[in-house]
């Protein structure tokens, strides 16, 4: 069952990765590469070079969980960083997943804990 939600932090991997890597290898380049904690409940985003599949490592009670798309047609959309944030929000993972590509856009501020 997909059990992501946006209380999750998601961190998008800025290489690209070999998708034959399995759960110990995708913990070795959370752990190497971008500093985290693979075992911490965050999700950890992976694309491949040309961006046809995608990866999300996720820890949840008693063990990992690898969630694997691969497009037919088309690629993955790796969305900006934008400036300050080292996270990938819920909603530019949900429209990169989609494919869903926003030209222009504004976002109004808003209160966060």
């Amino acid at each position: 069952m997909f059990s992501l939600t946006s209380w999750h932090r998601y961190f998008l991997y800025q290489g690209h990765c070999d998708m034959r890597k399995s759960f110990d290898g995708l913990c070795g380049l959370v752990s190497q590469q971008l500093g985290r904690v693979p075992t911490s409940g965050e999700v950890f985003v992976f694309l491949n070079r040309s961006r046809t599949h995608i990866n999300l490592l996720h820890w949840e009670r008693g063990g990992f969980v690898l969630y694997y798309k691969r497009l037919e047609k088309g690629t993955f959309t790796r969305p900006a960083p934008a400036a300050g944030q080292s996270g990938l929000r819920w909603s530019e993972l949900v429209l990169m997943i989609e494919g869903i590509q926003v030209q222009k856009s504004s976002q109004k501020l808003r209160y966060q804990l």
